[in-house]
């Protein structure tokens, strides 16, 4: 048979999906009740093929929210057009084989896991050889796995963008084809994984020593500094783990889908590793460094953000006070760190103006939802655009209660014992109330990043307005 009728086989995870579907499926089990390790801990026991089968059994599965490799799948509809028969052979369930066949419409035959057998390596070139004799058919993998399938196909497509292991294959094999893999790569990904620019919320730890005045505290600074860091590997780990349990969701989001773990430039089993790593390191940092008030306060604020990733952002308003609240348990670490009392005025302040911008967020993205014609609920939350209106009325109070906390905190006494002069901040109140109107008047135009904070980072006028704000706080310290 001529090399160009040979029938093209091809290997999913890793080739035709920047993912893989035993991951997939593991971390989605995982995802909806972190209980399951027990039962998953004993299906693997059980062998990998059993444990494939069990999940996929047990998991919801959508092939239309998986990454291909889009350059691939366009190569191989091309490769069928001219008559040429496409095999999909996969060491992923066949239940989940089947779906990404029957949803891509490209292939003439499936062959998968199932019947005892996990059809990698060795088992898929037997399987195979047995259909197609040695070197009847061409094959495009990715792996270390496929060296066995490619060592007896009489073609070789490579989807892979080193060079090494290029090599590889063509000791074993005619290597016809390589495709880049297209993923971002591996540190570039990571670094985003831990978003690292949302550190700039975990700041807030420093709003009590500074609110105190205890500029001249070196001890409670450098624990702030710790502090900081600290929270910033919880934060991290966090958001890991947040993703890891949205990546369904993720992926049908327009610009979510680009995260790294939803796009396939991170593996989810790295992402199972490293966000219990990130969160132990944190840990051991602050036992070892900071009062025990601090640590108890930090394991509060990852057990709320797990609930929040798991289950509570599915439950209206409760997701947006738990937000609110998430931002405000910061100045709560802040002052059990340097060992500051804290402020009932800060608090409260705190909670409103949080809730504000969590309500924010929550708007941009129905207005977008509402863009688009949608008239459904938001994928993974329990608003839809019919509840603009309301939650857009709810983050403008909020907002404008913030301002009138800050009011009254200018006539309490303590206020009269930090600042010389404390009818200066009256002066804030103003700035507070035009921020808070425009930051509105923004996401109702559609132009709001999804994250408020982010937004405020990088906007001019809001980097000077809070120049602006701290300027007054200054000024009615230093006045008398």
């Amino acid at each position: 048979m001529p090399s160009s009728e040979h029938p093209l086989v091809v290997d999913m995870d890793g080739t035709l999906i920047r993912a893989d579907l035993l991951h997939e499926t593991a971390s989605q089990y995982l995802s909806d009740n972190p209980l399951r390790i027990v039962r998953l801990a004993g299906w693997t026991m059980a062998g990998k093929h059993a444990l494939k089968e069990r999940l996929a059994e047990a998991t919801p599965f959508d092939p239309a929210a998986l990454p291909y490799h889009e350059e691939v799948i366009e190569w191989l509809r091309a490769e069928r057009a001219k008559g040429r028969p496409i095999v999909l052979a996969t060491a992923s369930h066949r239940r989940l084989a089947q779906a990404v066949a029957d949803h891509l419409d490209l292939f003439d035959t499936v062959l998968a896991t199932g019947d005892g057998v996990n059809l990698k390596a060795e088992a898929k070139r037997d399987a195979l050889v047995a259909l197609y004799g040695e070197k009847g058919f061409d094959y495009v993998g990715n792996d270390g796995a496929d060296l066995a399938v490619w060592a007896v196909a009489d073609k070789a497509y490579l989807v892979d963008s080193s060079a090494a292991f290029a090599d590889r294959v063509r000791a074993v094999a005619t290597l016809d084809c390589v495709f880049a893999d297209g993923r971002k790569p591996a540190p570039a990904a990571l670094f985003r994984a831990l978003r690292p620019h949302q550190w700039v919320k975990n700041l807030l730890i420093f709003v009590p020593i500074l609110a105190a005045h205890h500029f001249r505290d070196v001890d409670g600074m450098i624990a702030a500094l710790i502090a900081f860091l600290v929270f910033g590997l919880t934060a991290s780990s966090a958001y890991i783990l947040n993703d890891l349990a949205d990546v369904a969701d993720d992926r049908h989001h327009r610009l979510k889908r680009h995260r790294p773990f939803a796009a396939g430039d991170l593996s989810l089993l790295a992402g199972w590793a490293l966000w219990p790593a990130l969160l132990l390191i944190a840990g051991l940092i602050a036992a070892l460094a900071l009062p025990p008030a601090f640590v108890g306060v930090l394991a509060i604020y990852f057990v709320v953000t797990v609930a929040y990733s798991l289950r509570l952002k599915q439950v209206a308003i409760v997701d947006v006070l738990v937000l609110a609240g998430l931002y405000s348990i910061r100045i709560v670490a802040g002052a059990a760190a340097t060992n500051v009392p804290l402020s009932f005025w800060l608090l409260t302040f705190a909670l409103f103006i949080f809730l504000s911008l969590a309500l924010i967020k929550r708007v941009s993205e129905l207005l977008v939802a509402r863009a688009s014609g949608r008239e459904t609920s938001l994928r993974g939350r329990s608003y839809g655009p019919q509840d603009l209106e309301m939650l857009s009325a709810m983050g403008v109070g909020a907002g404008y209660l913030s301002v009138l906390v800050l009011a009254l905190y200018i006539h309490d006494a303590q206020t009269a014992e930090l600042y010389a002069s404390p009818r200066f901040i009256w002066l804030a109140c103003p700035i507070l109330l035009y921020w808070i109107s425009r930051a509105w008047l923004i996401t109702h135009r559609g132009q709001m990043h999804d994250d408020p904070i982010v937004f405020a980072i990088k906007d001019k006028a809001s980097i000077l307005i809070g120049v602006g704000f701290l300027g007054v706080f200054a000024l009615a310290k230093g006045l008398g």
